[in-house]
């Protein structure tokens, strides 16, 4: 697993990479603050597409891979 790995066009927040390497992800936080979750979630689903966060994956053969977004409203902590 890395953690703002240099992917494509910029960072993905996370990206994970199965040992079968069969199996990669793609996860997106977002910061909602104003509290649209669905707005926020498909804001970071968009910047993974945009900004090709999977391009590693796809180069190192990875076939299957899962793109997630996460947003984050009040939870206490700093979702950026």
């Amino acid at each position: 697993m890395h953690s703002n790995a240099e992917a494509g066009e910029g960072y993905s927040d996370i990206l994970v990479k199965s040992e079968e390497g069969n199996l990669g992800i793609v996860i997106g936080v977002k910061d909602a603050r104003e509290g649209d979750l669905e707005t926020d979630c498909q804001r970071a689903l968009m910047q993974i597409e945009e900004k090709d966060y999977a391009a590693q994956l796809t180069a190192d053969g990875y076939g299957r891979i899962l793109k997630y977004s996460v947003p984050c409203y009040k939870s206490g902590a700093k979702c950026s």
